[in-house]
């Protein structure tokens, strides 16, 4: 008997479609920002005491290094914001991964402070080649409606670059000494962002012939959002409001990330629980960073961003003077929570106060800014620490910037008025 012909399948019968390629591309982003933030910035305060020890060099000296890092990494902003719009972030992001793991080996052979010091220039350049200013550049070409859902996989993953490395890099050091753990956290990133950044990275959508977000723009209009050109830009208070305000948070958090772990030690705290407390910042960024985009639906982004900035104050204020390993917690509790939301709140306030037709101009503009302020946070922390016997007059300090930077991120909305 003959078998009935069977009806060939629809289309939604045939397969599940193909997930839009951009989430992969945002999972990898997430992954090498995490072990890029972990070992090429989180990571060099847990060696500056050791290098220190062996060398005799002073607070001033071991942290100028990271902040001519800092310098360099924000000078080369602009040449490679131009690289990414001709060629993407592929080849980049591949050639900044191997120039980090090349300089953390030269990094593990110095025996100079001269020898730091040109560790500091490759560690700059490799900082502007693949950490966040290049992933965020990324995520904009390949998401439009879908930004903040892919910026928030991206932030959320890094978030635990300090929760994971801070302590791995203490560890790494017990037991292998400073240069031998130098050598492991170059391997270690080296085989998990190389091969990921080559295999997987894409220019733009339409190279695999893709619209941003996996759709068709036509049948997916996009939501309107503000025209402003830079030059318009410039001539904005807002603008220079907000470049004031992410100046002086990064600032704080430059000096602290560089200077955390050898004031907490300084206070008499033992190692074990200082890399805890300090590793434990991640994991509020992660707090932070989950929060804020739901939160945006309950205040205007402007206030939460207020209230964001004004906390970075206020854990500065803890630090300062709640004694004991109480006020230690608590600290990185309300630091990790802000500085994480910070970062939301600064791309997030760029793109819905200006757009995104100039986003990486004006994008580069704020992180050339923030560059010198972060340069100069961790050497000026150093040379008063030197010069006053501590850190209580470093943490005042901090304390005023980031209550100024909470005072003109809330200027930010009034000067648009």
């Amino acid at each position: 008997m003959a078998q009935p012909l069977s009806r060939p399948p629809t289309n939604s019968e045939q397969s599940p479609p193909t997930p839009y390629y951009g989430w992969r591309i945002a999972w990898v982003l997430a992954l090498t920002q995490t072990v890029g933030y972990g070992v090429l910035y989180y990571g060099f305060g847990v060696f500056i005491k050791p290098m220190e020890a062996e060398f005799g060099w002073s607070r001033t000296q071991t942290s100028g290094a990271f902040s001519l890092a800092l310098l360099v990494a924000g000078l080369a902003a602009i040449p490679v914001g131009h690289w990414i719009d001709r060629q993407g972030a592929r080849g980049l992001m591949t050639l900044g991964s191997g120039l980090a793991a090349l300089t953390l080996l030269g990094w593990s052979q110095i025996h100079s402070l001269l020898g730091l010091y040109l560790v500091a220039l490759g560690l700059g350049l490799a900082m502007a080649a693949v950490l966040y200013e290049v992933a965020f550049t990324v995520v904009a070409v390949w998401f439009r409606k879908e930004h903040h859902r892919a910026m928030l996989i991206v932030t959320l993953t890094a978030g635990l670059a300090s929760t994971i490395f801070i302590p791995l890099t203490t560890w790494l050091v017990n037991a292998l000494a400073w240069r031998g753990a130098l050598e492991m956290l170059a391997l270690i990133l080296a085989l998990s962002t190389i091969p990921l950044h080559a295999l997987v990275l894409r220019h733009r959508p339409q190279d695999l012939g893709l619209e941003p977000d996996g759709v068709d723009i036509l049948d997916s209009p996009q939501p309107s959002e503000p025209s402003i050109s830079a030059q318009h830009a410039y001539r904005m208070p807002a603008f220079w409001w907000l470049v004031v305000a992410v100046a002086l948070a990064r600032m704080a958090a430059s000096a602290i990330g560089v200077h955390l772990v050898a004031l907490l030690l300084e206070r008499g705290y033992v190692p074990g629980l200082v890399a805890a407390a300090a590793g434990s910042i991640g994991l509020m960024q992660l707090a932070g960073r989950s929060f804020f985009t739901p939160l945006t639906s309950r205040l205007s982004l402007h206030t939460l961003a207020t209230l964001t900035f004004g906390l970075h104050a206020l854990a500065l204020l803890v630090l300062l003077t709640l004694p004991g390993m109480a006020g230690v917690w608590i600290f990185a509790a309300f630091f990790g929570i802000s500085n994480g939301a910070i970062t939301l709140a600064r791309a997030t306030l760029l793109a819905e106060t200006f757009g995104s037709l100039n986003y990486g101009r004006l994008n580069g503009t704020i992180a050339l800014v923030t560059a010198f302020t972060s340069a100069a946070a961790p050497i000026l922390a150093g040379i008063i620490h030197q010069t006053s016997g501590g850190y209580t007059a470093v943490l005042a300090l901090l304390t005023l910037t980031t209550a100024l930077s909470a005072l003109a991120v809330s200027r930010v909305r009034h000067s648009l008025r």
